[in-house]
């Protein structure tokens, strides 16, 4: 138990026995699943936590309570590692309110066949307020951010914003990391296809008078808020975060990997302030996918490889457009032995993608790398310097 502000309390747990998050993300620092809870003449409770931590995290909550009773549960989100524990709270804890909007409810039946909360349900709506005593809470409603029934909750109060899964990062609380690293991570990952959806949440959340933000995950942010709107302003709207080239490349004897290689090195010696590559078939895809919207620049080096392209790439780029890749200059280097198709493949699968702009140049090699391809790395790199 922490405390947040004189009235309210961390509640959550850190969780180091998971490998992967959501069944696909690798978290090698954990996961935390934050909890939280008001004290007032009324006590709110806001969510739950992962299955698996049931008997800490109830010892957590009784000890904030210190004797007394919640009057309310507040679901903000009814993914399972923040609403499993529900019936164990009621169990616990029978006459409290289950405060949600009418999708969450709907939701909780889905999860808990059966549940009947009678009259201990308070259904709320978009910008409804409860008063909790000296504490008044205002229900923000965030859906698609990440879930349809996701609502958030600000405290005018003591000025906290509780924000669900926004403004959240992969990594327990007791790991000292890099923030903006895992919250990119995450967010790309678990958020990224819903900029419009972050974008109006912003600029509900940039009504409010928020001295500190309580996410889900991740730690409690008091300091330099701006810095951390300002990267969700930047992700949320497809921006460039920084100046520079991302190379992703598969290779199957290293003659791909080579021209890779070879262009990071013209581009390095040209100045550009940032290059990154990645082996998609070796590196934390994950990874891959938030540097390919961190940078401006994005270059695309793989094999045509049945007729199509190398099954690694294509995941890349599925991952990509799935989340709504767009604003970026992409270019491309194709390896083909006799019918050379990737970069007529790689264009077709960004068809539908907004805003990307083709290098003029691409880098066509059959099966090794030679005089004419560094040629055309060549230009390529002064083509990805303007």
């Amino acid at each position: 138990m922490t405390n947040i502000t004189k009235d309210i309390f961390y509640i959550g747990v850190d969780d180091h026995e998971l490998d992967l998050f959501e069944g696909q993300y690798i978290v090698p620092n954990g996961m935390a699943y934050n909890s939280y809870v008001i004290m007032d003449e009324k006590i709110a409770v806001f969510d739950t936590v992962d299955r698996n931590f049931t008997d800490q995290w109830l010892s957590n909550l009784k000890e904030a309570l210190g004797g007394r009773t919640p009057d309310y549960l507040i679901v903000q989100h009814m993914e399972p590692d923040h609403s499993a524990n529900i019936l164990n709270f009621l169990k616990e804890y029978p006459d409290t309110v289950i405060v949600g909007n009418a999708k969450t409810f709907a939701m909780m039946e889905n999860f808990f066949e059966g549940l009947d909360l009678g009259d201990k349900k308070l259904t709320v709506k978009d910008g409804e307020k409860l008063s909790l005593g000296s504490h008044e809470l205002t229900f923000v409603f965030a859906p698609m951010v990440h879930w349809p029934e996701v609502m958030m909750t600000y405290d005018s109060t003591d000025k906290v914003f509780f924000s669900a899964d926004a403004f959240g990062k992969f990594g327990a609380l007791d790991t000292d990391e890099d923030w903006a690293c895992e919250a990119r991570r995450y967010y790309f990952g678990i958020v990224g296809k819903y900029g419009a959806q972050v974008q109006a949440l912003l600029k509900k959340a940039a009504a409010l008078e928020i001295q500190t933000i309580c996410p889900l995950h991740g730690p409690v942010l008091k300091e330099d808020l701006g810095y951390y709107l300002g990267l969700y302003d930047t992700w949320s709207s497809y921006g460039v975060e920084s100046e520079g080239v991302f190379i992703a490349y598969t290779s199957v004897y290293g003659n791909t990997k080579q021209a890779a290689e070879l262009l990071a090195q013209k581009l390095t010696e040209k100045g550009c302030p940032k290059v990154a590559i990645a082996d998609l078939a070796r590196e934390d895809m994950a990874e891959s996918v938030e540097d390919a919207f961190r940078y401006g620049k994005l270059v695309l080096a793989t094999t045509t490889y049945n007729a199509d392209i190398f099954p690694f790439m294509k995941h890349f780029i599925l991952d990509l457009t799935e989340r709504n890749y767009q604003n970026k200059t992409v270019g491309i280097i194709e390896n083909g032995s006799w019918a050379p198709t990737a970069a007529k493949v790689i264009k077709g699968m960004f068809e539908k993608s907004k805003n990307i702009s083709w290098t003029d140049t691409t880098v066509s090699i059959k099966s090794a790398v030679k005089a004419e391809n560094i040629a055309q790395i060549e230009t390529l790199a002064e083509e990805l310097m303007k």
